[in-house]
């Protein structure tokens, strides 16, 4: 089975991203009572955008769950994200930009990475992304919709370190391909992250890869 989708939503509680069109309207409520941790550690006051060309993924997974973390001002905080995890999977051009406001004396100063340039790719094994906000055109082969969180299998399950509700509203697919994609996250880990060709800069002022 193949589905195919694009399209961006802002999270307010959470949102399935990436549904293919049979489902694109889909949005399950989670109640942040639910104590769902997405990152095993406190999750800063900044989110990043990443870009990439495409992604390219096998043993792809998703459930929804909240991340534990500060404001800038330290302040405590629960941000729901939408966990995309792939056992493995491979990026092209892939862009990620972070942007840090009222620094004492310089301003805002933004940090620019990229990396998977010149035909070779960024690679990573157990990747999971927390992910807020997403667009993409998007390709599933063999997906199921629906499936509860614990039993998704095809991915690499739920990360170590998670509170994420194993009976959840969850989904899987052997395979998946995404391209222009474009999206906000809060944090990313993986067993292992390649980044061929990495470059990393600063610029004053807001700097973003989109």
């Amino acid at each position: 089975m193949e589905s195919q989708v694009r399209g961006g939503t802002r999270w307010k509680r959470f949102a399935v991203v990436m549904v293919p069109s049979v489902a694109a309207t889909a949005a399950i409520g989670v109640a942040l009572a639910q104590g769902a941790l997405a990152a095993s550690f406190s999750v800063s006051g900044q989110s990043f955008k990443v870009t990439a060309d495409r992604l390219d993924g096998t043993g792809f997974s998703q459930y929804g769950a909240i991340d534990q973390g500060y404001t800038l001002k330290g302040e405590k905080v629960a941000r729901p994200v939408a966990v995309s995890a792939f056992r493995n999977a491979t990026i092209s051009n892939m862009c990620q930009s972070v942007v840090t406001p009222d620094i004492p004396l310089v301003g805002t100063v933004s940090l620019k990475l990229t990396a998977g340039t010149g035909g070779t790719k960024v690679e990573a094994e157990n990747l999971y992304i927390d992910v807020e906000e997403l667009s993409a055109d998007a390709t599933f082969k063999n997906i199921d919709i629906g499936v509860a969180a614990k039993d998704a299998s095809k991915g690499p399950g739920m990360a170590k370190g998670e509170q994420a509700n194993p009976f959840g509203f969850g989904q899987q697919s052997d395979v998946a391909t995404l391209t222009d994609v474009k999206q906000t996250a809060w944090a990313t880990t993986a067993g292992t992250f390649k980044l061929s060709n990495l470059k990393m800069s600063l610029h004053k002022g807001v700097n973003e890869c989109y």
